[in-house]
């Protein structure tokens, strides 16, 4: 109760103190709006942000799927070879600490001023690609020697290898990579949606550029607001889903 209290009464006392300012201090509602002004924002726009919050859900979990697939493809692919690895490593860790925003105008003359979604899910694979890359490389690499060198006595097909040892024990470096890269693809899929202007996919982003525009601050903190909630819930669903997979590993 205590972990659930003790942040509740936080929040609370926050949120309390907060209202009290803005009204006797008379803030205006465009420079810093209420709690209760944003909580009417938040439930007359409730329909739209919703609608927006699913689809720059759906945009980050595509571009997860994306992160997926070639971060996975690549370090099965360096784990084969340490010469690849050597070459391999130093450009992904250079596209991962490139700032999003600073190849963003490439990525959307590639996709087309009337595909601006390829472009959002382009850049928001490539921010989750690293943790994924990284995470299952190392675990890869990680597999106990005692039981490569058991595999080499018996005989083993590099396919077995990878199937029957290295795989599973990369399991739970996998799993960590991707909670990590689920919540930075929910923040590159922002990150691009505010760069690449797309007003057709119509994410959390744009609304809160179109509010920002009008000056409607408490819709922008209500989508704030939905945009964080989005976020706890995605990472509440991995750390689920980690508990699973790590169960199922300990128990082979």
């Amino acid at each position: 109760m205590s972990r659930i209290l003790a942040p509740a009464v936080l929040i609370g006392a926050i949120l309390i103190v907060w209202e009290a300012a803005t009204r006797v201090l008379s803030v205006p509602v465009y420079l810093l709006p209420s709690p209760s002004a944003i909580a009417g924002a938040l439930a007359a726009n409730a329909g739209l942000l919703a609608v927006s919050a699913w689809r720059t859900l759906a945009t980050a979990m595509e571009a997860l799927a994306v992160a997926a697939v070639f971060a996975g493809a690549l370090a099965l692919t360096t784990s084969l070879s340490r010469t690849l690895d050597a070459a391999i490593r130093p450009i992904a860790v250079a596209l991962q600490v490139t700032p999003v925003i600073a190849i963003a105008p490439l990525f959307v003359i590639w996709a087309g001023v009337d595909h601006p979604e390829r472009a959002v899910i382009a850049l928001a694979a490539i921010v989750a690609f690293f943790p994924i890359f990284s995470g299952t490389a190392r675990g890869l690499a990680a597999a106990d020697p005692d039981l490569e060198r058991l595999f080499d006595l018996y005989g083993a097909t590099p396919l077995q290898r990878l199937a029957r040892l290295k795989l599973p024990s990369a399991l739970p470096f996998i799993v960590e990579g991707a909670k990590v890269a689920a919540g930075l693809s929910i923040i590159g899929a922002v990150v691009a949606e505010f760069v690449a202007g797309s007003g057709g996919e119509q994410g959390l982003a744009w609304r809160i550029l179109e509010a920002s525009n009008h000056l409607e601050t408490a819709k922008v903190f209500a989508a704030i607001l939905v945009l964080a909630l989005m976020a706890a819930v995605v990472q509440v669903f991995f750390q689920w889903l980690e508990r699973r997979a790590l169960v199922w590993w300990r128990g082979r």
